[in-house]
């Protein structure tokens, strides 16, 4: 028998074969841009953005209550809503000497000589309305009881009960700065010394009633004047005794 020869070509065109496939398919170059076009720039993933969780609102503060228009303050608290004004009520007084608080259910007036003091609730304007006072006299007899209704830039009116006994009316003009008395008298009603007295004051319409321990005591219609509308106040009158010290139990504010 006659050998075979082996030739070389076959033996590297194995060897090329062998080597392609562990090596995994050839690839082409991708054919390169046409002239003057920029070549593509391959993008990035767009990232989506992550959702945010969800956070509960912060908790809000209850709404706080409306101050009422018709009710009895019994001075449990310092009730912000009422206003202290301190005035001079002859040239001789001296206003660092004035003290209104609260103190264990009371509004007190603590006055030296030649004083008045005032506390007027702000949170409402009337037209028509009616002030009870319940006050307990722990100074001197020489002091006045306040009560002020219709306060507005305008006037205002106002009753001076003193503890001697007698009372007088009195209307404010804003604009000229000055006090016409416009009723006055004296009444047995009122208990004098150390005691605790009820006042009552009624503005309605153009006239203006005052009670004592539930009597009526003086009634005056003002053409006058006429104030139509403003505040109500209670407050405290000192003259040359002292000491002056009243203290309101209570005040009720109400339709007439």
């Amino acid at each position: 028998m006659k050998a075979k020869v082996f030739q070389p070509f076959f033996l590297l065109l194995t060897i090329v074969v062998v080597v392609g496939l562990a090596c995994g398919p050839v690839t082409t170059p991708s054919e390169p841009p046409a002239q003057g076009q920029p070549p593509v720039q391959e993008q990035p993933p767009v990232q989506q953005p992550q959702e945010q969780p969800t956070q509960p609102p912060p908790p809000t503060e209850p709404p706080a209550p409306s101050a009422p228009e018709y009710y009895t303050e019994e001075w449990d608290t310092d009730n912000p809503n009422w206003s202290t004004q301190i005035e001079l009520n002859a040239k001789e007084g001296d206003t660092s000497q004035a003290k209104v608080s609260v103190d264990d259910g009371r509004l007190i007036f603590d006055l030296g000589k030649w004083l008045i003091a005032y506390k007027f609730y702000d949170a409402h304007e009337y037209t028509d309305v009616r002030i009870d006072v319940r006050v307990d006299n722990r100074g001197t007899n020489t002091n006045n009881v306040l009560l002020v209704c219709r306060v507005s830039d305008e006037g205002l009116y106002l009753v001076n009960i003193a503890n001697s006994g007698l009372f007088a009316m009195y209307a404010y003009d804003g604009y000229k700065k000055s006090y016409a008395r416009i009723a006055d008298g004296g009444s047995n009603k009122i208990k004098v010394g150390k005691e605790v007295n009820d006042y009552t004051l009624v503005c309605k319409d153009k006239t203006l009633i005052l009670y004592i321990n539930g009597f009526e005591t003086r009634k005056y219609t003002d053409n006058q004047y006429a104030l139509r509308k403003g505040k109500v106040g209670v407050g405290v009158a000192s003259e040359d005794q002292v000491p002056v010290r009243l203290e309101f139990e209570s005040v009720t504010i109400s339709e007439p």
